[in-house]
């Protein structure tokens, strides 16, 4: 798929992460790999080679076995890492509901 710049690929990559669960698994993979990023510079530096396999892993899980799509990474590294960003950071101020609604996206219900 071609994009011509990073808002239109937003609206793809929020569309690829429709699932509530997705979503909390991104967001603890992007946490998770935060604190192993401090880790790594705080204490040990080998502790940075976790950083894209918790990352990516807890990600690519929720892709794989939630979601049941294929990872946006696969296409679009650069800008799917900045938009992952973009993500935690709206659902760490709850601002991420909102920004579905805005672009016109229905979330998928999931019943547990």
């Amino acid at each position: 798929m071609h994009f011509r710049n990073l808002e239109e690929y937003w609206s793809f990559y929020v569309n690829q992460h429709s699932k509530a669960s997705t979503r909390r698994w991104h967001f603890c993979g992007t946490l998770a790999a935060g604190f192993f990023l401090i880790a790594a510079i705080l204490f040990r530096w080998w502790l940075g080679f976790l950083v894209p396999i918790v990352g990516y892993g807890l990600a690519w899980y929720s892709h794989f076995f939630i979601e049941g799509n294929t990872p946006a990474t696969f296409g679009h590294p650069v800008w799917s890492l900045l938009c992952d960003f973009k993500m935690f950071g709206l659902m760490l101020t709850g601002q991420m509901d909102r920004e579905i609604k805005r672009l016109g996206k229905r979330p998928i219900m999931q019943v547990l």
